[in-house]
């Protein structure tokens, strides 16, 4: 009975390994992790770029708000006891 299993053991091995090698192999394997790889670098260099303008656009905004800040406050008038 261990013999017949272990024959039925090798022969589903053989049939998964015939299986893997139909489906692509290593060689699709090591296709499917080099595209992957460049997807994720160009996500990278995407987020990057975003960052980037990201921080422009608002270094930008803050420059605009604090010369309205300066602009818009109301002058100190001096009471009547201090010089000018």
């Amino acid at each position: 009975m261990a013999g017949f299993a272990l024959f039925v053991a090798i022969v589903a091995l053989i049939l998964a390994f015939l299986a893997f090698q139909k489906a692509g192999g290593l060689g699709d394997l090591k296709k499917q992790t080099e595209v992957l790889s460049q997807i994720g670098d160009a996500i990278i260099k995407a987020t990057n770029s975003l960052r980037e303008k990201t921080a422009d656009v608002l270094d930008k905004l803050e420059t605009g708000l604090r010369a309205k800040e300066v602009k818009t406050t109301p002058k100190k008038e001096p009471s009547e006891g201090e010089d000018q």
